[in-house]
């Protein structure tokens, strides 16, 4: 595979949601990632799973790891890896021989990184949680809804992917540099809470200023503006405008029609909710698709609302290649987009376990090796 990362080894004990999704970042930028399934896993027909496109660009091993010979197999794996990664609660991967100590016994240099929601320490790391809790105590959840109204859950996007994923492959890309230079690997403790708080930085920062209150709705940037907004069509469907900058407000308001003279002032706060009364009985008087053709390409910072369906087929997604063509169901470039090696979206494996044999071969088991976890039961 091409890539900035080509040559970079992986081994990715199997987990959800947010562990592949980091995986796959690594993985679309070049890096060799061998997965882990369970030996539970592996189907009786051997036939392809339903796809799912972060399952790309890594190959699959099926391994017992209640079998002491299967714990071995993964610690010898991991003895020629760069990067390890795991999201287990703190302390399983340990009870199941495979912490940090026992692979960097091995592996000096091997970066090990680490995905939980809560950390690997804190009254709460031993607790269950899901993305939207992470995002909870984080004040991201209370940052999102409707003035007067509850919160929104902002689906996983924060926590899980933003927060989680790609927080755990950003930190094992920079372990991977420190390791390059000092043969020293080590531990990358992602935590979800971590990474969302990360994304919430600029706000505190508003906050402290006095620039964001605590009450939804009311803030620049949470709908609380008219003019940084989803407005309704008049066929129901929405738009969006976000004419923050005084010149891009004026070419709002010339283009949708109405007079700044018979408006309050773009940051009167206090008639924020008269404003965005107006700009809603304008928007309503024509449909998404017909703002789009006032609108778009202009620079009053205007998109239409679009569904995920819809967003596919969008022309300037389209035109960029956002969406990999005869690719079904639909996958996602590798992003972002690198001049000289761009990386390259890789296969998926048939089925868990397809890859057993041939990743075992390529880290030096010998046939008779393979053979005997086989007959024992430790892999497929």
């Amino acid at each position: 595979m091409a890539g900035p990362l080509a040559g970079i080894k992986v081994v990715e004990l199997a987990g959800l949601g947010a562990l592949p999704f980091g995986s796959l970042k690594l993985a679309d930028m070049g890096a060799d990632v061998v997965r882990i399934d369970r030996l539970s896993e592996v189907p009786e027909d051997r036939t392809p799973r339903p796809h799912n496109f972060w399952d790309r660009g890594r190959r699959s091993i099926a391994v017992d790891l209640k079998d002491p010979r299967g714990v071995e197999t993964v610690l010898r794996l991991a003895e020629g890896a760069d990067a390890f990664l795991e999201a287990f609660r703190p302390g399983v991967a340990e009870r199941l021989g495979l912490g940090p100590d026992a692979l960097l016994a091995r592996n000096p240099a091997l970066v090990y990184g680490r995905l939980t929601g809560w950390g690997q320490d804190g009254p709460l790391a031993q607790t269950a949680g899901h993305s939207l809790n992470y995002e909870a105590i984080t004040g991201a959840v209370h940052s999102l809804g409707p003035r007067g109204g509850p919160p929104v859950p902002p689906l996983t996007l924060l926590g899980d992917f933003a927060g989680g994923g790609l927080h755990l492959a950003y930190g094992v890309v920079c372990a991977l540099l420190e390791a390059q230079r000092s043969g020293r690997g080590q531990v990358v403790d992602a935590a979800m809470v971590d990474g969302v708080t990360s994304l919430l930085g600029v706000f505190h920062g508003m906050e402290s200023m006095g620039m964001m209150s605590d009450e939804m709705g009311t803030n620049l940037f949470d709908g609380g503006a008219p003019f940084y907004n989803v407005y309704e069509a008049r066929d129901g469907r929405y738009v969006s405008i976000a004419s923050v900058e005084p010149h891009f407000y004026a070419l709002l308001l010339e283009k949708i029609g109405l007079d700044p003279s018979e408006l309050p002032g773009q940051y009167d706060e206090a008639r924020w909710p008269e404003m965005r009364e107006r700009f809603a009985e304008v928007f309503r008087s024509r449909t998404r698709d017909e703002w789009s053709a006032i609108l778009e390409g202009t620079d009053a910072c205007y998109a239409p609302v679009l569904t995920l369906s819809e967003a596919r087929e969008y022309p300037h997604n389209r035109e960029r290649g956002v969406f990999l063509e005869g690719r079904t169901p639909p996958e996602l470039a590798p992003t972002p987009r690198l001049s000289v090696t761009p990386g390259a979206p890789g296969r998926s494996p048939d089925w868990p376990g397809a890859d057993t044999e041939a990743v075992l071969g390529e880290a030096g088991f010998s046939g008779e090796e393979i053979l005997a976890l086989r007959e024992a039961g430790t892999i497929p």
